[in-house]
């Protein structure tokens, strides 16, 4: 951990993030943009160009190690040609021509970013990227999920008054209402899966005008499309000089729903720590507070919170800004593309602090009992409902005069409310058998 690092990402948080350097920094960014000079040459090897003909598909083997043995001492030497040409794209064309030299391939150096400009690469290399990094971004979801599963399991039969407007409801179960959660995020992860990782590939502003005067019987668009598509994206046609970003502004808004639906867990297992319905795990050489020796504070759920509202902010930002840009290509997207990564991993750091903050929890079961025992008023409800059903008169009104009173009702007060009654026997038995421990409702497994 730098302690002169500018973001937490880089210097508190860093242990949580560090994986995703090898997406978003700028030596993977270096590194992704080789990859897809690359294969593009090898893709145009392919192709019957009479200047390529004579090129052993064994040399390709030799340009693939160019990018999977890319190291660090290449990205510094890239970041010198940049110096130099004031542009980072032609710094990783120059780069890989001095490559093909050492490998006594000059004749052919040309094709390198042939009549490609940079955005086709950095609209290739993004989105590869962001494919690759969304992996572990799967799994830490994944194992969230997981884990609310394994605890709406084991809490699925623990009655507890619900709170609707902050005030005392009809019950329900303690895993239910985990399971809404699960559900939540399930939903919006299918959404997330259909939504494609597009890269644009198709010239200076998107008609493979350089190419088609090169070759004109070539059929670019196909050999375009057919060659993002084996770097598992999906083309976008037709373009401007850049990707219009519609897809992947898509893919940032349901990011930030699920962080949505993260921080609602956050706020509701912070209140039920609050209500007392969770006890904390305790390390004894922990503090949490510097002047209060008692406080055992929620703060996993509320670091959680913090860096998925700060995830959300730039994920509208980018959302937002990304599918606009001015007539045929302006420079806004490059720049705030470089930040791609950090909604990503504060949205990362947020899930790992919600599973670290469900790790603490001890169910408090006297304590939701308590507040079951002590709010009779909620099978109110009930009991009016099944008088509705044998036709007595006004129910609903009897039961609000009964209840909507600023003073406890309990066990007995139902109870000789319901003797009170005029309805037979049965039903005053069917009444005084519901009670807020049992009143929950469908079971939820």
């Amino acid at each position: 951990m730098s302690l002169k690092a500018i973001s937490p990402i880089d210097g508190r948080y860093f242990g949580q993030t560090k994986v995703l350097s090898s997406f978003f920094s700028e030596e993977a960014l270096i590194k992704y943009r080789v990859f897809v000079e690359i294969e593009y040459f090898i893709a145009l090897c392919k192709l019957p160009l009479p200047q390529l003909n004579n090129i052993s598909h064994r040399v390709f083997n030799q340009l693939r190690d160019i990018a999977s043995n890319f190291s660090s001492e290449d990205a510094d030497q890239i970041k010198k040609i940049e110096h130099i040409t004031n542009h980072d794209v032609k710094a990783v064309e120059y780069f890989i021509k001095n490559k093909f030299e050492r490998l006594g391939l000059t004749p052919y150096k040309e094709f390198i970013h042939f009549g490609l400009t940079s955005q086709d690469i950095n609209n290739t290399a993004i989105p590869l990227s962001l494919r690759d990094a969304m992996l572990f971004y799967y799994d830490e979801v994944t194992c969230l999920l997981n884990t609310l599963e394994t605890l709406a399991g084991q809490w699925s039969k623990v009655p507890m008054l619900a709170k609707t407007h902050g005030q005392p409801a009809s019950p329900t179960c303690l895993g239910k209402e985990i399971k809404v959660f699960t559900k939540r995020i399930q939903e919006q992860l299918k959404s997330l899966q259909t939504i494609p990782i597009c890269a644009k590939f198709g010239g200076a502003t998107g008609n493979f005008n350089a190419h088609t005067v090169a070759y004109p019987n070539i059929d670019w668009k196909g050999f375009a499309k057919n060659f993002v598509a084996r770097l598992q994206l999906k083309h976008s046609f037709p373009t401007t000089q850049i990707e219009h970003y519609d897809h992947l502004a898509a893919l940032f808004d349901n990011l930030k729903r699920i962080n949505t639906i993260l921080i609602d867990l956050d706020r509701d297992f912070w209140q039920y720590i609050s209500m007392a319905y969770f006890n904390q795990k305790i390390h004894k050489n922990e503090v949490g507070s510097s002047a209060m020796p008692h406080k055992v504070n929620p703060i996993d759920f509320e670091n959680s919170e913090g860096n998925l509202g700060i995830a959300n902010a730039i994920f509208e930002h980018l959302s937002g800004k990304l599918p606009i840009s001015r007539l045929q290509r302006d420079l806004t997207d490059s720049t705030v593309l470089r930040n791609i990564g950090v909604p990503i991993a504060h949205t990362l750091i947020g899930i790992k602090s919600t599973l670290k903050g469900l790790g603490k929890l001890i169910l408090n079961k006297d304590k939701i009992r308590e507040d079951l025992i002590c709010n009779w008023s909620v099978v109110a409800e009930g009991i009016q409902t099944i008088l509705r059903r044998e036709n007595y008169p006004n129910p609903y009104e009897v039961l609000k005069a009964l209840t909507r009173k600023n003073k406890v009702i309990d066990q007995n007060i139902v109870h000789e409310f319901v003797d009170k009654l005029d309805i037979s026997e049965s039903v005053k038995d069917e009444l005084k058998a519901i009670n807020p421990m049992n009143y929950t409702g469908v079971f939820y497994k």
